[in-house]
């Protein structure tokens, strides 16, 4: 059993990282999860404090998610259209079957937006390019948060591997 809880913490953590690029899974919470998951093998005990503060972190990440390409967005000069255009851009890209369809879809959605908002196309680029920032350091920011989090797994894990073994 020990194993087995082990090997779904470790799928969590995997899909953790994978979430961090695909907005359909919450990365940093899923990661979290095979944390938690790993808490109650017999031989891993993560403490109250450390999975408390580690979700706070999660959720925080989560919330930043949604805020941050948003914040780009605004600070190259966009408005409400560019931020809706940059969501529906998001979904549109996640849905299509082009590779790269989550990188292109929020700063084409943000830049027609744009458009429909104002017929400027210098402002429109200026505020789509703002809006593709925010994407990059939003899915920068859930990466490095599901590593560390797989790097806890892995120092926890390593340092009960005779009892979970």
């Amino acid at each position: 059993m020990e194993l087995f809880l082990v090997l779904i913490a470790l799928l969590l953590m995997i899909l953790g990282i994978i979430g961090s690029f695909l907005p359909i899974l919450p990365g940093p919470l899923t990661s979290w999860v095979g944390l938690l998951v790993l808490h109650f093998t017999d031989g891993v005990e993560l403490g109250r404090t450390f999975l408390i503060v580690t979700l706070l972190v999660a959720i925080f990440v989560y919330v930043l998610d949604y805020i941050i390409p948003a914040i780009g967005t605004k600070r190259f000069g966009g408005s409400k259209a560019g931020v809706v255009g940059t969501t529906l851009g998001l979904i549109i890209g996640l849905l299509t079957p082009i590779p790269f369809g989550i990188i292109i879809g929020p700063f084409i959605g943000a830049l027609i937006g744009e458009m429909i908002h104002r017929n400027d196309i210098e402002k429109a680029l200026k505020a789509a390019f703002g809006s593709f920032l925010g994407f990059i350091a939003s899915t920068f920011l859930k990466f490095i948060v599901a590593i560390i989090f797989l790097g806890f797994f892995i120092v926890k894990l390593s340092e009960h591997n005779t009892s979970v073994f």
